[in-house]
């Protein structure tokens, strides 16, 4: 009996080990960014080139934690940016990479807010198109 219980603890510990391990925006900036100058825009552009880690994660259902981009025309819809840092540190702002930020597709409109959030939703690498973020999460919910 007892090796039994030992045996159940010791795999729902590594059930619990495995699920914490994974640590969204840390395995997200696992990519090198190179800047190439795109005539049809006439600047130069954020090319991504996705580390393996990162690769297997294309398709995938991921959760992140941040900060909605308060874009006035965006509130409460199914669509927005989410920061891995708050709106003073973003990409936007100029005090980030591309890495900390991902477009989020919501299967319903989500009320805007300050606080940080989590979401869950499945992740699209995109690493041709210009006028779009690299990450995106696509059927993404409010985690609890």
């Amino acid at each position: 009996m007892r090796k039994h219980s030992l045996l159940l603890i010791g795999l729902v510990l590594g059930l619990t080990t495995f699920g914490q391990d994974f640590n969204g925006w840390k395995t997200l900036s696992k990519v090198t960014i190179e800047k190439r100058f795109d005539e049809t825009l006439n600047f130069e552009i954020d090319y991504p080139t996705f580390s393996d880690e990162v690769k297997k994660l294309d398709g995938k259902v991921i959760e992140l934690e941040g900060w909605m981009i308060p874009l006035e025309e965006l509130q409460g819809e199914s669509y927005f940016v989410l920061s891995s840092l708050p709106f003073a540190n973003c990409f936007f702002c100029g005090g980030a990479g591309p890495e900390t930020v991902a477009e989020v597709f919501a299967k319903e409109k989500i009320k805007f807010t300050e606080k940080r959030i989590k979401v869950r939703g499945k992740l699209k690498i995109n690493a041709d198109d210009p006028l779009k973020l690299m990450y995106i999460l696509q059927e993404a919910e409010i985690v609890d």
